[in-house]
């Protein structure tokens, strides 16, 4: 069983690495996250981005750029469009956000001539390593899709369930997340909720679990479950929390790092390539759990290919 990002971070260890493209790299927290990734033999990297700064703050963390290529692109706009080409050539596997906003990295992914959509949704998933959990906790979505509509919600679940196939969770357990566990028609989250179970149910998939609607305490508690009688093999056993909307995922993601001093790890999922888009505010061992995280989500997509 996967428990924390300890055991994310060997399995990544046994695969064979990957080539990650990082825009607008001149970054020290990123870099060093690479720099851990590269030495543990995760990945190789292209750093494109500003070429004096980039060898600057390499050097000062001690990582040896003798195996990296590096494109150097002062624009972030264009830099980001040579990350994304890389990738699109077949070059690169993994992307990675440097020292850029989000939106512009994302405007470069969803480019038409990047050639790197799908016809999915893109969604965050969040990846939580918990003390007070027992195993890895997958969170979506926290950070792309707002009010996510019944088909966008069905959507995220399968990209989440991606990640979590990725890390060694072969049948995860999905959970609805709603503020209360029982259906009301006033409530529209908990009529999706019920709905994607029941579809769930009908489509056979058997390579994971769906529930709801699941008020948090009885989706990761036994005990909470059994209190309120509910009989359901995802209640007490989420692996995955899906969330109704980004405020409740956002909240729940950053409560348990900042407050609950969870380690954590973030992707966006539904491009040809996972994107690795942390936060500037994320420490490097965030940045470096999301590289092994994404890297594991490409190499199950390559195997299954």
């Amino acid at each position: 069983m996967i428990r924390d990002f300890k055991d994310i971070l060997n399995l990544a260890k046994t695969k064979e690495p990957k080539v990650i493209s990082v825009a607008v790299a001149q970054d020290t927290d990123v870099l060093g996250a690479v720099k851990t990734a590269y030495e543990q033999g995760i990945i190789k990297g292209i750093l494109v981005g500003n070429e004096t700064e980039i060898r600057t703050m390499s050097e000062s963390i001690g990582l040896d750029l003798a195996d990296f290529q590096i494109i150097n692109e002062i624009d972030p706009v264009e830099a980001c469009r040579l990350a994304v080409e890389k990738v699109s050539l077949g070059e690169a596997d993994l992307l990675m956000k440097g020292l850029v906003d989000s939106s512009v990295i994302l405007k470069a992914v969803l480019n038409k001539e990047a050639n790197l959509r799908t016809g999915r949704v893109l969604s965050h998933v969040g990846v939580i390593s918990a003390s007070t959990y027992e195993r890895i906790l997958i969170v979506s979505d926290a950070a792309i899709n707002i009010a996510p509509d019944l088909e966008t919600k069905r959507q995220i679940i399968e990209n989440s369930v991606e990640v979590a196939h990725g890390i060694g969770i072969e049948h995860p357990n999905v959970a609805l997340i709603c503020a209360k566990e029982k259906v009301n028609p006033k409530m529209q989250a908990t009529v999706d909720a019920k709905q994607l179970e029941e579809d769930h149910i009908k489509s056979n998939i058997t390579s994971y679990s769906v529930g709801g609607p699941f008020a948090i305490d009885n989706a990761v508690s036994l005990k909470a479950a059994e209190h309120k009688g509910i009989d359901h093999p995802v209640a007490g056993k989420a692996d995955v929390l899906i969330v109704p909307n980004i405020e409740a995922g956002n909240v729940l993601y950053k409560s348990l790092t900042f407050i609950g001093d969870a380690e954590a790890a973030g992707i966006i999922v539904g491009a040809k390539v996972p994107v690795i888009m942390t936060s500037r505010a994320d420490s490097e061992a965030t940045k470096l759990n999301s590289i092994a995280l994404a890297m594991l989500t490409a190499d199950r997509n390559n195997n299954r290919k």
